[in-house]
Protein backbone atom coordinates (compact mmCIF):
# COMPACT_ATOMS: atom_id res chain seq x y z
CA UNK A 1 0.00 0.00 0.00
CA UNK A 2 2.83 2.27 0.93
CA UNK A 3 4.32 1.47 -2.23
CA UNK A 4 1.05 2.60 -4.22
CA UNK A 5 1.30 5.75 -2.96
CA UNK A 6 4.63 6.51 -3.71
CA UNK A 7 3.30 5.21 -7.40
CA UNK A 8 1.05 8.11 -7.51
CA UNK A 9 3.93 10.76 -7.72
CA UNK A 10 2.84 13.28 -10.59
CA UNK A 11 -0.98 12.46 -10.78
CA UNK A 12 -3.65 14.00 -10.55
CA UNK A 13 -5.22 11.14 -8.90
CA UNK A 14 -6.16 13.06 -5.36
CA UNK A 15 -6.37 16.42 -4.36
CA UNK A 16 -5.30 16.03 -1.25
CA UNK A 17 -1.82 15.31 -2.28
CA UNK A 18 -1.36 18.96 -2.87
CA UNK A 19 -1.33 18.96 1.25
CA UNK A 20 2.10 17.17 1.36
CA UNK A 21 5.60 18.61 0.67
CA UNK A 22 6.86 15.62 -1.05
CA UNK A 23 10.54 14.72 -0.70
CA UNK A 24 13.37 17.05 0.85
CA UNK A 25 15.71 16.34 -1.71
CA UNK A 26 18.86 18.64 -1.43
CA UNK A 27 19.72 21.08 -3.69
CA UNK A 28 22.23 20.12 -6.66
CA UNK A 29 25.38 22.56 -6.26
CA UNK A 30 26.02 24.30 -9.53
CA UNK A 31 29.34 22.67 -9.74
CA UNK A 32 28.45 19.27 -9.59
CA UNK A 33 31.95 18.05 -9.42
CA UNK A 34 31.33 19.00 -5.84
CA UNK A 35 32.24 16.47 -3.23
CA UNK A 36 30.07 15.62 -0.59
CA UNK A 37 28.76 12.40 1.68
CA UNK A 38 32.85 12.00 2.39
CA UNK A 39 33.78 8.33 3.93
CA UNK A 40 37.14 7.32 5.01
CA UNK A 41 37.96 3.61 5.93
CA UNK A 42 40.99 1.64 6.81
CA UNK A 43 41.83 -0.20 3.77
CA UNK A 44 45.27 -1.93 4.58
CA UNK A 45 48.29 -2.18 6.69
CA UNK A 46 49.47 1.20 4.86
CA UNK A 47 46.45 2.29 2.96
CA UNK A 48 43.41 4.09 3.35
CA UNK A 49 40.27 4.25 1.01
CA UNK A 50 38.08 7.54 0.53
CA UNK A 51 34.88 7.79 -1.18
CA UNK A 52 32.77 10.45 -2.36
CA UNK A 53 29.33 11.20 -4.14
CA UNK A 54 29.16 14.08 -6.57
CA UNK A 55 25.90 14.94 -8.79
CA UNK A 56 27.73 13.90 -12.30
CA UNK A 57 30.23 10.49 -13.58
CA UNK A 58 33.64 11.61 -12.76
CA UNK A 59 35.87 10.16 -15.47
CA UNK A 60 39.10 10.35 -13.41
CA UNK A 61 38.33 10.90 -9.26
CA UNK A 62 41.34 12.31 -7.65
CA UNK A 63 42.62 13.11 -4.49
CA UNK A 64 45.92 14.85 -3.50
CA UNK A 65 47.31 13.72 -0.01
CA UNK A 66 50.40 14.80 2.11
CA UNK A 67 51.91 14.89 5.48
CA UNK A 68 51.64 19.19 5.40
CA UNK A 69 48.41 21.33 4.53
CA UNK A 70 50.54 22.89 2.33
CA UNK A 71 52.35 20.47 0.43
CA UNK A 72 49.73 17.60 -1.01
CA UNK A 73 52.75 15.66 -2.96
CA UNK A 74 51.15 13.00 -3.66
CA UNK A 75 48.06 11.82 -6.03
CA UNK A 76 45.81 8.83 -6.25
CA UNK A 77 43.55 8.29 -8.98
CA UNK A 78 40.65 5.43 -10.17
CA UNK A 79 37.94 5.25 -12.55
CA UNK A 80 36.05 4.39 -9.90
CA UNK A 81 32.34 6.52 -10.28
CA UNK A 82 29.26 4.26 -10.21
CA UNK A 83 25.42 4.91 -9.95
CA UNK A 84 22.53 2.43 -9.52
CA UNK A 85 18.39 3.33 -10.98
CA UNK A 86 17.02 6.10 -8.81
CA UNK A 87 20.02 7.16 -7.22
CA UNK A 88 20.96 11.17 -8.29
CA UNK A 89 24.62 10.91 -6.97
CA UNK A 90 27.86 8.81 -8.38
CA UNK A 91 29.98 6.96 -5.70
CA UNK A 92 33.61 7.55 -6.22
CA UNK A 93 36.57 6.01 -4.54
CA UNK A 94 40.36 6.41 -4.58
CA UNK A 95 42.93 4.50 -2.46
CA UNK A 96 45.56 6.44 -0.88
CA UNK A 97 48.69 4.14 -0.77
CA UNK A 98 52.22 4.24 0.74
CA UNK A 99 51.09 5.98 4.37
CA UNK A 100 53.25 6.39 7.07
CA UNK A 101 51.83 4.30 10.76
CA UNK A 102 50.11 6.70 12.54
CA UNK A 103 50.60 9.93 10.74
CA UNK A 104 48.20 12.76 10.12
CA UNK A 105 48.22 13.36 6.86
CA UNK A 106 46.14 16.04 4.80
CA UNK A 107 43.80 15.36 1.71
CA UNK A 108 42.06 17.75 -1.02
CA UNK A 109 39.66 15.79 -3.69
CA UNK A 110 39.72 17.47 -6.77
CA UNK A 111 37.50 19.60 -7.96
CA UNK A 112 36.42 23.43 -7.89
CA UNK A 113 34.95 23.60 -4.86
CA UNK A 114 36.51 21.12 -2.21
CA UNK A 115 38.66 21.98 0.57
CA UNK A 116 41.55 20.38 2.89
CA UNK A 117 41.00 17.74 4.80
CA UNK A 118 42.83 15.93 7.22
CA UNK A 119 42.80 11.41 8.88
CA UNK A 120 45.14 9.48 11.05
CA UNK A 121 46.82 6.97 8.93
CA UNK A 122 46.19 2.58 10.68
CA UNK A 123 48.54 1.71 13.34
CA UNK A 124 50.97 -1.16 12.48
CA UNK A 125 49.41 -4.53 13.67
CA UNK A 126 51.26 -5.24 16.89
CA UNK A 127 51.75 -1.91 17.62
CA UNK A 128 51.02 -1.99 21.40
CA UNK A 129 50.26 1.73 22.03
CA UNK A 130 46.84 2.41 23.84
CA UNK A 131 44.18 4.12 21.69
CA UNK A 132 40.10 4.43 21.32
CA UNK A 133 37.78 3.62 19.12
CA UNK A 134 33.97 4.49 19.08
CA UNK A 135 31.00 2.30 18.56
CA UNK A 136 27.75 4.04 16.95
CA UNK A 137 25.46 1.66 15.61
CA UNK A 138 21.60 2.06 14.47
CA UNK A 139 21.98 6.15 13.55
CA UNK A 140 19.84 7.89 12.14
CA UNK A 141 18.81 10.85 9.84
CA UNK A 142 18.05 14.14 12.14
CA UNK A 143 15.67 16.86 10.97
CA UNK A 144 12.59 16.78 8.85
CA UNK A 145 12.88 13.36 7.30
CA UNK A 146 14.10 12.01 11.14
CA UNK A 147 13.82 12.78 14.43
CA UNK A 148 13.66 16.29 15.89
CA UNK A 149 13.19 18.07 19.18
CA UNK A 150 9.32 18.37 18.54
CA UNK A 151 9.22 14.58 19.02
CA UNK A 152 8.42 13.11 22.33
CA UNK A 153 10.72 12.57 25.49
CA UNK A 154 11.72 9.26 23.85
CA UNK A 155 13.05 10.81 21.05
CA UNK A 156 14.10 14.11 21.78
CA UNK A 157 17.34 15.58 20.96
CA UNK A 158 17.90 18.51 22.99
CA UNK A 159 20.78 19.78 21.00
CA UNK A 160 20.64 23.85 20.52
CA UNK A 161 20.74 24.52 16.91
CA UNK A 162 23.89 23.83 15.34
CA UNK A 163 25.28 23.68 12.08
CA UNK A 164 22.64 21.20 9.90
CA UNK A 165 25.72 18.82 9.50
CA UNK A 166 26.20 18.39 12.79
CA UNK A 167 22.75 18.65 14.10
CA UNK A 168 22.47 15.22 16.18
CA UNK A 169 23.39 14.65 19.49
CA UNK A 170 25.60 11.19 18.70
CA UNK A 171 26.85 13.11 15.76
CA UNK A 172 27.82 16.47 17.80
CA UNK A 173 29.14 14.25 20.69
CA UNK A 174 31.39 12.63 18.00
CA UNK A 175 32.33 16.20 16.52
CA UNK A 176 33.16 17.75 19.67
CA UNK A 177 35.40 14.13 21.20
CA UNK A 178 37.08 14.17 17.79
CA UNK A 179 40.67 14.08 19.04
CA UNK A 180 39.75 11.10 22.03
CA UNK A 181 39.43 8.20 19.32
CA UNK A 182 41.08 6.98 15.95
CA UNK A 183 38.26 5.32 14.10
CA UNK A 184 34.67 4.28 13.96
CA UNK A 185 32.80 0.89 13.64
CA UNK A 186 29.26 1.15 12.76
CA UNK A 187 27.55 -2.64 12.17
CA UNK A 188 24.39 -1.44 10.73
CA UNK A 189 21.52 0.50 10.30
CA UNK A 190 22.57 3.80 8.43
CA UNK A 191 19.76 6.82 7.79
CA UNK A 192 16.60 5.21 8.17
CA UNK A 193 15.53 5.50 4.97
CA UNK A 194 13.14 2.55 4.73
CA UNK A 195 11.01 4.79 6.99
CA UNK A 196 10.02 7.49 4.46
CA UNK A 197 6.84 6.57 4.90
CA UNK A 198 6.77 7.45 8.78
CA UNK A 199 6.38 11.28 7.12
CA UNK A 200 3.16 12.15 5.40
CA UNK A 201 4.77 14.82 3.34
CA UNK A 202 6.46 11.90 1.54
CA UNK A 203 3.64 9.58 0.87
CA UNK A 204 3.20 10.83 -2.62
CA UNK A 205 6.89 10.69 -3.21
CA UNK A 206 8.39 7.71 -1.63
CA UNK A 207 10.92 7.01 -4.29
CA UNK A 208 12.39 10.06 -3.82
CA UNK A 209 12.39 10.17 -0.19
CA UNK A 210 14.27 7.35 0.17
CA UNK A 211 17.09 8.53 -1.92
CA UNK A 212 16.55 11.90 -0.32
CA UNK A 213 16.99 11.01 3.28
CA UNK A 214 20.46 9.09 2.43
CA UNK A 215 21.96 12.14 1.04
CA UNK A 216 20.85 14.15 3.78
CA UNK A 217 21.97 11.45 6.09
CA UNK A 218 25.43 10.80 4.33
CA UNK A 219 26.01 14.89 4.53
CA UNK A 220 25.23 14.74 7.95
CA UNK A 221 27.89 12.06 8.72
CA UNK A 222 30.47 13.52 6.92
CA UNK A 223 32.03 15.72 9.36
CA UNK A 224 32.92 12.57 11.01
CA UNK A 225 33.34 10.01 8.56
CA UNK A 226 35.25 12.32 6.34
CA UNK A 227 37.82 12.52 9.29
CA UNK A 228 37.78 9.64 11.12
CA UNK A 229 38.02 5.94 9.36
CA UNK A 230 34.78 4.43 9.44
CA UNK A 231 34.39 1.24 9.44
CA UNK A 232 30.71 -0.38 7.85
CA UNK A 233 28.87 -3.84 7.96
CA UNK A 234 24.90 -4.22 7.05
CA UNK A 235 21.81 -4.08 9.11
CA UNK A 236 18.32 -4.79 8.56
CA UNK A 237 17.30 -1.30 7.30
CA UNK A 238 19.98 -1.47 4.19
CA UNK A 239 18.20 -4.05 2.57
CA UNK A 240 14.86 -2.31 1.10
CA UNK A 241 13.00 0.78 0.70
CA UNK A 242 10.84 -0.39 3.56
CA UNK A 243 10.05 -1.68 6.21
CA UNK A 244 6.52 -3.44 5.84
CA UNK A 245 6.58 -7.05 5.28
CA UNK A 246 6.25 -8.23 1.77
CA UNK A 247 6.44 -5.26 0.21
CA UNK A 248 9.84 -5.54 -1.36
CA UNK A 249 8.91 -6.74 -4.56
CA UNK A 250 7.49 -3.11 -4.93
CA UNK A 251 10.17 -1.52 -4.44
CA UNK A 252 11.50 0.43 -7.41
CA UNK A 253 15.34 -1.17 -9.06
CA UNK A 254 18.04 0.62 -6.85
CA UNK A 255 16.39 0.30 -3.69
CA UNK A 256 16.03 -3.66 -3.24
CA UNK A 257 18.76 -6.10 -1.79
CA UNK A 258 21.53 -3.71 -0.12
CA UNK A 259 21.71 -2.08 -2.98
CA UNK A 260 22.84 1.75 -1.76
CA UNK A 261 24.69 0.30 0.89
CA UNK A 262 27.17 -1.98 -1.81
CA UNK A 263 27.36 1.01 -3.66
CA UNK A 264 28.65 3.14 -1.02
CA UNK A 265 30.75 0.54 0.67
CA UNK A 266 31.89 -1.63 -1.71
CA UNK A 267 35.04 -1.03 -2.47
CA UNK A 268 35.89 1.05 0.72
CA UNK A 269 35.99 -1.38 3.01
CA UNK A 270 38.57 -3.81 3.42
CA UNK A 271 38.80 -7.30 2.55
CA UNK A 272 41.21 -8.86 4.78
CA UNK A 273 44.62 -8.12 5.80
CA UNK A 274 47.91 -10.35 4.98
CA UNK A 275 49.00 -12.05 8.11
CA UNK A 276 51.78 -10.46 10.03
CA UNK A 277 52.74 -13.79 11.61
CA UNK A 278 55.38 -16.19 11.96
CA UNK A 279 53.50 -18.81 11.55
CA UNK A 280 52.95 -20.40 8.19
CA UNK A 281 49.68 -21.78 9.10
CA UNK A 282 48.54 -18.42 10.03
CA UNK A 283 49.24 -17.28 6.92
CA UNK A 284 47.78 -20.00 4.99
CA UNK A 285 44.56 -19.64 6.75
CA UNK A 286 44.63 -15.40 6.28
CA UNK A 287 44.91 -15.88 2.85
CA UNK A 288 41.90 -17.66 2.29
CA UNK A 289 40.30 -15.59 4.56
CA UNK A 290 41.28 -12.47 2.04
CA UNK A 291 40.03 -15.16 -1.02
CA UNK A 292 36.62 -15.37 0.62
CA UNK A 293 35.74 -11.62 2.45
CA UNK A 294 33.48 -10.11 0.46
CA UNK A 295 33.17 -6.64 1.77
CA UNK A 296 31.48 -4.79 2.83
CA UNK A 297 29.18 -7.87 4.13
CA UNK A 298 32.21 -9.71 5.74
CA UNK A 299 35.69 -8.77 5.60
CA UNK A 300 38.57 -8.23 8.77
CA UNK A 301 41.51 -5.54 9.54
CA UNK A 302 43.92 -5.14 11.63
CA UNK A 303 44.84 -1.86 13.40
CA UNK A 304 47.90 -1.78 16.15
CA UNK A 305 46.82 -4.52 19.13
CA UNK A 306 43.47 -5.10 17.23
CA UNK A 307 41.59 -7.67 15.11
CA UNK A 308 38.42 -6.74 13.99
CA UNK A 309 36.15 -8.94 11.96
CA UNK A 310 32.64 -7.60 10.36
CA UNK A 311 29.94 -9.82 9.70
CA UNK A 312 26.49 -9.61 8.08
CA UNK A 313 23.59 -10.99 10.36
CA UNK A 314 21.43 -10.32 7.60
CA UNK A 315 22.21 -12.60 5.02
CA UNK A 316 24.29 -15.69 3.80
CA UNK A 317 23.52 -18.30 6.54
CA UNK A 318 21.28 -20.47 7.20
CA UNK A 319 17.56 -19.08 8.35
CA UNK A 320 19.00 -15.53 7.59
CA UNK A 321 16.75 -13.08 9.30
CA UNK A 322 16.44 -10.94 5.63
CA UNK A 323 17.81 -14.02 3.57
CA UNK A 324 15.18 -15.73 0.58
CA UNK A 325 11.92 -17.02 1.88
CA UNK A 326 12.52 -15.62 5.27
CA UNK A 327 9.27 -14.27 6.88
CA UNK A 328 9.18 -10.77 5.90
CA UNK A 329 9.87 -11.25 2.35
CA UNK A 330 12.97 -9.37 1.93
CA UNK A 331 14.41 -12.03 -0.19
CA UNK A 332 18.06 -10.44 -0.07
CA UNK A 333 21.52 -11.88 -0.92
CA UNK A 334 22.79 -14.20 -0.78
CA UNK A 335 26.22 -12.60 -1.50
CA UNK A 336 28.46 -15.50 -1.16
CA UNK A 337 28.72 -19.00 -2.00
CA UNK A 338 26.99 -21.39 0.05
CA UNK A 339 28.67 -21.27 3.83
CA UNK A 340 31.32 -18.70 1.82
CA UNK A 341 30.51 -16.68 5.18
CA UNK A 342 30.80 -19.15 7.48
CA UNK A 343 34.00 -20.47 5.83
CA UNK A 344 35.37 -16.93 5.57
CA UNK A 345 34.72 -16.30 9.40
CA UNK A 346 36.66 -19.66 10.35
CA UNK A 347 39.12 -18.98 8.41
CA UNK A 348 39.97 -15.79 9.72
CA UNK A 349 39.58 -15.94 13.17
CA UNK A 350 42.08 -19.23 12.94
CA UNK A 351 44.53 -16.78 11.57
CA UNK A 352 44.70 -14.79 14.62
CA UNK A 353 47.97 -14.52 16.20
CA UNK A 354 47.70 -12.71 19.44
CA UNK A 355 51.51 -12.49 20.33
CA UNK A 356 50.95 -9.60 17.11
CA UNK A 357 47.14 -8.65 17.98
CA UNK A 358 46.56 -10.04 20.89
CA UNK A 359 42.47 -8.36 21.02
CA UNK A 360 39.88 -9.85 18.87
CA UNK A 361 37.22 -8.49 18.55
CA UNK A 362 33.64 -9.24 16.04
CA UNK A 363 30.89 -6.47 14.97
CA UNK A 364 27.32 -7.48 13.31
CA UNK A 365 24.39 -6.44 13.97
CA UNK A 366 21.81 -8.19 14.97
CA UNK A 367 22.59 -9.42 19.07
CA UNK A 368 21.25 -12.88 20.36
CA UNK A 369 21.70 -11.60 24.10
CA UNK A 370 19.18 -8.75 24.74
CA UNK A 371 17.45 -7.78 27.82
CA UNK A 372 14.17 -7.36 25.50
CA UNK A 373 14.25 -10.75 24.74
CA UNK A 374 14.55 -10.64 20.72
CA UNK A 375 17.60 -12.03 20.18
CA UNK A 376 18.61 -13.48 17.07
CA UNK A 377 18.16 -17.31 16.93
CA UNK A 378 19.66 -18.28 13.86
CA UNK A 379 23.01 -15.79 14.30
CA UNK A 380 23.36 -17.56 17.66
CA UNK A 381 23.64 -21.10 15.79
CA UNK A 382 25.67 -20.01 12.97
CA UNK A 383 28.13 -17.36 14.71
CA UNK A 384 28.04 -18.05 18.29
CA UNK A 385 30.45 -21.46 18.48
CA UNK A 386 32.86 -19.64 16.21
CA UNK A 387 33.47 -17.18 18.74
CA UNK A 388 34.01 -19.09 21.42
CA UNK A 389 36.19 -21.77 19.30
CA UNK A 390 38.80 -18.84 18.58
CA UNK A 391 38.67 -16.64 21.83
CA UNK A 392 37.33 -13.50 20.48
CA UNK A 393 37.40 -11.09 23.65
CA UNK A 394 34.16 -9.18 22.21
CA UNK A 395 31.42 -9.01 20.33
CA UNK A 396 29.70 -5.92 19.29
CA UNK A 397 25.95 -5.66 17.84
CA UNK A 398 23.00 -3.24 17.56
CA UNK A 399 19.69 -3.73 16.40
CA UNK A 400 17.80 -2.86 19.45
CA UNK A 401 17.75 1.07 20.60
CA UNK A 402 19.56 1.01 23.60
CA UNK A 403 22.28 0.26 25.62
CA UNK A 404 23.81 -2.77 27.34
CA UNK A 405 26.54 -4.84 28.93
CA UNK A 406 26.45 -8.33 29.50
CA UNK A 407 28.75 -10.61 31.30
CA UNK A 408 30.91 -13.12 29.19
CA UNK A 409 28.52 -15.83 27.93
CA UNK A 410 28.87 -18.70 25.55
CA UNK A 411 24.96 -20.82 25.10
CA UNK A 412 23.04 -18.64 27.28
CA UNK A 413 25.44 -19.45 30.43
CA UNK A 414 27.74 -16.80 31.70
CA UNK A 415 31.24 -17.46 32.44
CA UNK A 416 32.33 -18.10 35.45
CA UNK A 417 35.48 -16.12 35.24
CA UNK A 418 33.69 -13.07 34.74
CA UNK A 419 35.55 -10.31 33.55
CA UNK A 420 38.64 -11.85 34.91
CA UNK A 421 40.16 -13.64 31.31
CA UNK A 422 36.74 -15.71 30.81
CA UNK A 423 36.93 -18.12 27.87
CA UNK A 424 33.39 -16.91 26.11
CA UNK A 425 33.08 -13.70 24.97
CA UNK A 426 32.03 -10.03 26.18
CA UNK A 427 29.26 -9.19 24.92
CA UNK A 428 27.66 -5.22 24.34
CA UNK A 429 24.61 -3.73 22.30
CA UNK A 430 24.78 -0.40 21.15
CA UNK A 431 21.98 0.26 19.66
CA UNK A 432 20.83 3.64 21.11
CA UNK A 433 22.90 6.33 18.88
CA UNK A 434 19.44 7.65 17.97
CA UNK A 435 17.02 7.18 15.08
CA UNK A 436 13.13 8.13 14.31
CA UNK A 437 12.20 5.02 15.74
CA UNK A 438 13.31 6.25 19.07
CA UNK A 439 14.35 4.07 21.95
CA UNK A 440 13.96 0.74 22.51
CA UNK A 441 12.28 -0.24 26.52
CA UNK A 442 14.83 -2.07 28.28
CA UNK A 443 12.35 -5.09 29.05
CA UNK A 444 12.95 -8.11 30.82
CA UNK A 445 16.35 -8.10 32.34
CA UNK A 446 18.85 -11.22 31.41
CA UNK A 447 20.46 -13.10 34.44
CA UNK A 448 23.76 -11.87 33.27
CA UNK A 449 23.26 -8.59 32.16
CA UNK A 450 25.37 -5.83 33.65
CA UNK A 451 24.08 -2.95 32.57
CA UNK A 452 21.11 -1.55 30.27
CA UNK A 453 20.36 2.21 29.42
CA UNK A 454 16.84 3.58 27.24
CA UNK A 455 16.61 7.01 29.06
CA UNK A 456 18.25 8.53 26.08
CA UNK A 457 20.95 8.62 23.12
CA UNK A 458 24.36 6.78 23.54
CA UNK A 459 27.00 4.99 21.90
CA UNK A 460 29.73 2.85 22.80
CA UNK A 461 33.93 3.37 23.21
CA UNK A 462 36.35 0.48 23.73
CA UNK A 463 39.72 1.18 25.11
CA UNK A 464 42.51 -0.57 24.76
CA UNK A 465 44.78 -0.50 27.75
CA UNK A 466 47.32 -2.74 26.80
CA UNK A 467 47.43 -6.14 25.52
CA UNK A 468 45.89 -7.88 28.56
CA UNK A 469 42.80 -5.00 29.51
CA UNK A 470 40.43 -3.43 27.62
CA UNK A 471 37.33 -0.89 28.57
CA UNK A 472 34.44 -0.56 27.56
CA UNK A 473 32.37 2.98 28.37
CA UNK A 474 28.35 3.83 27.69
CA UNK A 475 28.36 8.01 26.99
CA UNK A 476 25.40 9.63 27.01
CA UNK A 477 25.31 11.71 23.78
CA UNK A 478 23.61 14.91 24.04
CA UNK A 479 25.69 15.53 27.21
CA UNK A 480 29.37 13.13 26.78
CA UNK A 481 27.93 11.87 30.52
CA UNK A 482 30.12 8.51 31.39
CA UNK A 483 26.80 6.05 31.97
CA UNK A 484 28.39 2.66 32.14
CA UNK A 485 32.42 1.48 32.53
CA UNK A 486 33.98 -1.79 33.02
CA UNK A 487 37.27 -3.38 32.66
CA UNK A 488 37.93 -6.71 30.65
CA UNK A 489 41.60 -8.91 31.76
CA UNK A 490 42.16 -11.35 29.27
CA UNK A 491 46.02 -12.97 30.06
CA UNK A 492 46.22 -14.14 26.04
CA UNK A 493 48.65 -16.27 26.52
CA UNK A 494 47.99 -18.79 23.94
CA UNK A 495 49.45 -17.39 20.72
CA UNK A 496 46.54 -19.66 18.43
CA UNK A 497 43.46 -19.74 21.08
CA UNK A 498 41.61 -23.16 19.61
CA UNK A 499 38.54 -24.14 22.88
CA UNK A 500 36.50 -27.31 22.65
Amino acid sequence: MVRLFASLKGLPVLAAASVFAGASLPTIPEDKTTPGQQRLAINGPNSMTLGWNTFQKLSRPCVKYGTSSDKLDKEACSTSSVTYPTSRTHANVVTLTGLAPATTYFYKIESTNSTVEHFFSPRTSGDKTPFTMNVVIDLGVYGADGFTIKQDERKRDTIPQIDPSLNHTTINQLAKTVDDYEFIVHPGDFAYADDWFLKPKNLFDGEDAFQAILEQFYTQLAPISGRKAYMASPGNHEAACQEIPFLTGLCPEGQKNFTDFMVRFGETMATAFPSTSATETAKVNANKARLLAKPPFWYSFEYGMVHFVMINTETDFEDAPDGPGVFGGLNSGPFGTPNQQLEFLEADLASVDRTVTPWLLIGGHRPWYSTGGKGCKPCQAAFEPLLYKYGVDLAIFGHVHNSQRFLPAFQDKADPNGYNDPKAPMYIVAGGAGNIEGLSSIGKNVSFNAFAYDDDFSYAQVRFLDAQNLQVDFVKSDTGELLDTSRLFKSHKEQFVVQA
